[in-house]
């Protein structure tokens, strides 16, 4: 019997917590959306709308690097306070190559990381039974 691989991601529209369910390291590897406030701040001195289209442009890059880690794995959880979670699942659903990963959306608040842990922990393990 093949063993799943499972990750969780706890995420907002600046960074996004990964972190692998029962893997040997308890590490949580961080990415973090390009698009800085100093960004924000110059882009709208020249134009609101060059704003949007910078934000909406590193927004796309941020959401592709996190479907690059995704499709190595079978089971996701996309979790955390924002719609980041609901943006990243529609455009994934919209992409074929993830049809055969199984992903769930849980709304959360701001977690630590020790909470993160613990939430993916208990949500991946509500459906590992063992005979």
């Amino acid at each position: 019997m093949k063993t799943l691989k499972k990750i969780g991601i706890w995420m907002d529209h600046s960074m996004a917590h990964i972190t692998e369910f029962d893997s040997e390291i308890e590490e949580t590897k961080i990415i973090t959306s390009d698009f800085t406030f100093q960004d924000k701040v110059e882009t709208l001195q020249r134009s609101e709308s060059e704003m949007h289209n910078k934000e909406q442009q590193k927004q796309t890059t941020y959401y592709k690097n996190l479907a690059q880690i995704i499709k190595n794995f079978d089971e996701v959880i996309l979790f955390g306070p924002t719609d980041a979670k609901v943006e990243l699942y529609n455009q994934l659903k919209a992409d074929h190559q993830f049809d055969a990963i199984k992903i769930e959306v849980k709304n959360t608040d701001k977690m630590s990381d020790k909470e993160q842990r613990n939430f993916i922990d208990d949500y991946f393990k509500r459906f590992d039974f063992k005979v």
